[in-house]
């Protein structure tokens, strides 16, 4: 592991729309200082059936200090029942990581 190491939270999402209401929530209570939205297609298993349809991927950028904050405030807002909140490690380079801890102070 690096010294620089940030979080990645991996928030899939029904609509651009909450894909973006909770991306501007995580930025505004300074859980997250970046956030990225993709169109996603997604295959799973509910209730013993294979699904699939488009969704749309919010990657938040934060600490492993506020991960479990951003994961427990995603959980309270998201609409699904039940969310995935994925946590991803990365390394960062100098610059970004120390401006990404600057942001969420």
């Amino acid at each position: 592991m690096g010294k620089n190491r940030i979080i990645l939270a991996y928030i899939p999402c029904p609509s651009r729309k909450e894909a973006k209401r909770i991306a501007n929530h995580l930025l505004r209570v300074k859980l997250a200082a970046c956030t990225n939205i993709f169109r996603i297609e997604s295959a799973y298993l509910w209730k013993g059936k294979i699904e699939s349809g488009k969704e749309y991927l919010l990657i938040a950028k934060t600490t492993l200090k506020m991960f479990e904050a951003l994961k427990n405030e995603v959980i309270k807002i998201h609409p699904y029942d039940i969310p995935c909140v994925l946590r991803i490690s990365a390394d960062a380079n100098e610059k970004y990581f120390r401006w990404l801890c600057a942001e969420l102070i």
